[in-house]
């Protein structure tokens, strides 16, 4: 039975940097491809970035490009979500999820996800 588990969630300051991890227990993640999601009180989970098994190829949601980079590190079982310059915004989780579909939008199509990590950007 395998699961994931995020990490990283803080709060911090607008301009601030955060980077939030996400480690597979129970199964090989380098097997397969890894998003992650955001979530805000009342909305939607939305995905804003994902990374192929290899690690070759990622994709980013417009409103995180150029701030945000998605990486892993498969000797550690482990992907990583590296936000800078994070700009004022309501509290969100953070989760990230994985299967064999690759990177696609809903997350309820993910075989593995976790519990999530919670972001604010506060002064």
């Amino acid at each position: 039975q395998g699961s994931l588990v995020e990490s990283g969630g803080a709060l911090v300051q607008p301009g601030g940097s955060l980077r939030l991890s996400c480690v597979a227990y129970g199964f090989t993640l380098r097997d397969y491809p890894v998003g992650w999601f955001r979530q805000a009180p009342g909305k939607e989970r939305e995905k804003i970035s994902c990374i192929s098994s290899g690690g070759g190829t990622t994709y980013y949601a417009d409103a995180v490009k150029g701030r945000v980079t998605i990486s892993r590190d498969n000797a550690k079982n482990t992907v990583y979500l590296q936000m800078n310059d994070l700009t004022p915004d309501a509290p969100a989780d953070y989760y990230c999820a994985t299967g064999r579909n690759p990177c696609v939008n809903n997350w309820r199509l993910y075989t593995y996800g976790g519990q999530g990590t919670k972001v604010t950007v506060s002064s």
